[in-house]
């Protein structure tokens, strides 16, 4: 009697679906915010605060809510942590990431679109300098940190508010206002708006974003060496379990 074949990999359509759509609402919060700001005054740091302020209230409320979907990652960075730590195969991420990339643009499209603006606007924002590149590689370590860190620490079900809070600090102490997110700086090149990036100057932010990810997996594996069982039960979503997320 022959051996049945193996099944192949078939990507979970449900986990796949929270990944898309919860990043999409996150650009949406992130772009929208930031035209309704733009709408409502000329003060650039009061757009900054209303900008922060939206996003870290979506954040919160979208990880609660899709959390106990895909895990709510809503970040490509995060996702590759996940991996390195074992939390979820390669297969799966590179199926996130894709999700994520996706949904990002079309929640810049819905933005764009809601506010009465062409659904593709390329941005002409220039944030080539070297300070603004080095800022992202901060974010999105202290993010990365936050994250894990938190979960890692067996406090998952207060995921949602450390990060959301993390993002609205960050906004602030870093130059570049905190993108720590391959997905969003993708997708932000598509409006251009007060969030808006150039094209020419996303791949060199992408990339110290990715940098970051290399340290903060060394740093996690340092600070929280005992913890992977933890991480593994809270990272990973069985039916109801587990968040993670980055902005």
């Amino acid at each position: 009697m022959s051996t049945p074949p193996t099944p192949t990999w078939r990507p979970d359509i449900r986990r796949l679906t929270g990944e898309f759509v919860g990043t999409a609402f996150l650009l949406a919060a992130v772009v929208g915010s930031g035209i309704m700001a733009e709408n409502l005054t000329d003060d650039v740091g009061l757009q900054l605060f209303q900008n922060a302020f939206a996003t870290a209230g979506a954040l919160v409320a979208l990880i609660l809510a899709f959390g106990s979907v895909s895990g709510a990652h809503f970040n490509p960075a995060v996702t590759i942590t996940d991996r390195a730590f074992g939390g979820i195969d390669t297969p799966t991420a590179v199926w996130y990431v894709a999700a994520q990339t996706t949904g990002a643009i079309v929640g810049v499209m819905i933005a764009n679109l809601m506010f009465d603006l062409d659904a593709v606007s390329w941005s002409t924002k220039d944030r080539s300098s070297i300070n603004l590149v080095f800022a992202e590689g901060v974010a999105t370590l202290g993010l990365l940190l936050v994250i894990f860190g938190v979960v890692r620490s067996g406090r998952a079900s207060t995921v949602a508010f450390a990060v959301g809070g993390y993002i609205a600090a960050a906004y602030y102490f870093t130059s570049s206002t905190s993108f720590a997110n391959p997905a969003v700086t993708v997708a932000r090149m598509f409006s251009d708006t007060f969030a808006g990036i150039e094209p020419a100057s996303a791949p060199a932010f992408i990339a110290a974003q990715l940098v970051a990810v290399g340290v903060a997996i060394a740093l996690i594996r340092i600070l929280w060496p005992d913890m992977r069982d933890v991480a593994d039960e809270v990272l990973v979503p069985h039916g109801d379990t587990g968040a993670t997320i980055g902005a």
